[in-house]
Formats: C-alpha cells, sequence, structure tokens
C-alpha cells in the first residue's frame, strides 16, 4: 500500500492491480496494457519467467521502463534472467512493514548485480549491530537497526511485542541480518529466526538457496533448518521449472561443489510448488512444519 499504491498516486499514474498474483495475467498487462513500471516480489518474476518459457512465443513489454523487486531476498541467477528478458536493469531494496515500509533502495542511476539493495532512503538511519547492540565493521554481518521518521509507533495493542523491538535511541531492531561495504551499501544476510547453526556454524540460508536457485533446472527455493538432537540440519525444499528434471540427490551435488560442507544441504525435497503467500512470498513456517526433527547431527 505505502511504496507501490501510495507512492503512485502520488506521482499522479494510473495503477493495474490483480485480486491475486496470475502469471498469465502479469504478462497480458506488461505486453498490452502500457505498463511503464512493474514491481514485484522475486517469486513473481520467477513465475512470469516460467510462464513465457512454457508459452514458447516471443515477448516484449513495449512500454517498461523501470522493473523493481523487494519484500524477498532477489537470487542473482533470477536477476540475470529477468535483466535478459526486458533488456532492463532489476533494481532492488530493503524494507519492513514496520518501516512504512522502505528502508535502503539501489539509486536508478547505479545498477548493482551483487546481491546489494542500496542505500537508505532521505530520512532513514540504519546500523548494524553484534547481539550486544554495538556497531560492527564494514563487512561484518550483524542484525540490522533502523530510525526514521517512517518508523511505526508500535503494534497495535501489544506493548510487549513493542517493547521487544525497540532500542534506546528510537531505533527498531529488525530481527534481519546484513551487511555493509565501505561506500555504505547494505547486503541481507537473513533472518535472526531463520540462521541455521550447524556444528557451531552459522548457516544463512539465504546464502544456500541463491546456489541452488542458479541451477537450470531449479525454478525457486527455501531452506530452513531441521532439529538434530542438540545440532541443526540443512534442509531444502525445491521447487522444479515446468519440464526440468533433477534428483534430489544431484541438486545436493550440485550444492556441495559450490558451499562449504558445513552449508551443504543434508537433504534436498522436491515439490510440485511451493506455499506462498497471495504476494508470491514463499512461506517458510508451512515448509519446516512438514519437517520431524532427526535423532542425532547429522555429519553429511
Amino acid at each position: 500500500m505505502a511504496s507501490v499504491v501510495y507512492g503512485s498516486l502520488c506521482a499522479g499514474t494510473s495503477l493495474d492491480i490483480q485480486a491475486r498474483f496470475s502469471a498469465e495475467a502479469m504478462a497480458l498487462a506488461l505486453a498490452h496494457r502500457g505498463i511503464t513500471v512493474c514491481q514485484g516480489v522475486p517469486a513473481m518474476y520467477a513465475k512470469l519467467l516460467e510462464h513465457l518459457s512454457a508459452r514458447g512465443e516471443p515477448f516484449t513489454a513495449p512500454s517498461l521502463r523501470f522493473l523493481y523487486a523487494g519484500g524477498a531476498p532477489l537470487p542473482p541467477a533470477l536477476q540475470r534472467e529477468v535483466e535478459t528478458l526486458f533488456g532492463l536493469p532489476l533494481s532492488n531494496g530493503y524494507g519492513l512493514t514496520e518501516t512504512s515500509p522502505t528502508v535502503t533502495q539501489t539509486p536508478y542511476t547505479q545498477h548493482r548485480s551483487d546481491g546489494c539493495v542500496g542505500v537508505p532512503i532521505p530520512g532513514v538511519e540504519i546500523r548494524i549491530v553484534d547481539l550486544e547492540g554495538r556497531d560492527v565493521e564494514a563487512g561484518k554481518p550483524g542484525e540490522i537497526w533502523v530510525r526514521g521518521p517512517t518508523l511505526m509507533k508500535g503494534y497495535y495493542r501489544n506493548p510487549q511485542a513493542t517493547a521487544e523491538v525497540m532500542r534506546p535511541g528510537g531505533w527498531l531492531a529488525s530481527g534481519d541480518i546484513g551487511r555493509r561495504d565501505a561506500e555504505g551499501a547494505l547486503f541481507i544476510e537473513g533472518r535472526l529466526k531463520e540462521l541455521i547453526i550447524r556444528s557451531g556454524f552459522n548457516v544463512f540460508p539465504v546464502e544456500v538457496e541463491a546456489v541452488l536457485n542458479s541451477h537450470p533446472a531449479v525454478s525457486q527455493s527455501a531452506v530452513v533448518g531441521r532439529d538434530a538432537g542438540g545440532n541443526e540440519e540443512v534442509v531444502a525444499f525445491v521447487e522444479l521449472k515446468p519440464g526440468a528434471t533433477a534428483t534430489p540427490g544431484e541438486l545436493v551435488e550440485f550444492a556441495g561443489r559450490l558451499l562449504a560442507p558445513y552449508k551443504r544441504p543434508s537433504e534436498v525435497i522436491l515439490l510440485p510448488s511451493l506455499p506462498a503467500s497471495p504476494s508470491g512470498k514463499i512461506l517458510k513456517a508451512r515448509l519446516k512444519a512438514l519437517l520431524q526433527p532427526t535423532p542425532s547431527a547429522s555429519t553429511r
């Protein structure tokens, strides 16, 4: 509502809104309805590519001039495919509902293809801190704290939840893990709640997902942790592209060639489709509910 609807109306544009996401409807709108700006979550673009590939016909979006992705990590492989299809850069950003929502964006004139989500928008500040709330050095991961005029007053009728995320000085502890480069640009590493600790090492699901998504047969993936008797295993749920074939063993081997041993998935589970919200965001809680704990830590 804030970043897409209100921003568009403030700029005096018209909006083409669908009741629920459909790759076919998205393709038709881009091709025939004069769409100049397209904003969506990465899963929307992945589904659009699948739809166009299955159709096997030439596709153009003659009026399109700006593409944006947000709401979830943008896999580099997906970014490259989208940019190749449209001949336009796919901009990226980061935000939270609690910050109304935008925190950072990649500047329109500064294309990035390295997973960067940009710099803070005017008036918004960010910090990267350790578990004690101390600022970390550039390049090191930590929790993202946010402060600015877009910050929420609090969770509705829930002062306890509000107190759990607010910090002295008006900072919001986002629960997201990120790092900043020497120029101050932000990179998202994952969620604190999703962090997998395997044999004492931190595993960020987004890194494993990026590797799996680079496989030519993979449409999208979601990585979660599974309890293994005081340890955690890395488990990946994978949705293949229509008509593509790959076995779980092949995907484990593929990931193992590109990841450190402790980041390698212990198991890959193939699903016809990954559960998603109406906007296309993958619902990891549903996937984790499918898992059963293993009796002991895995060394695979």
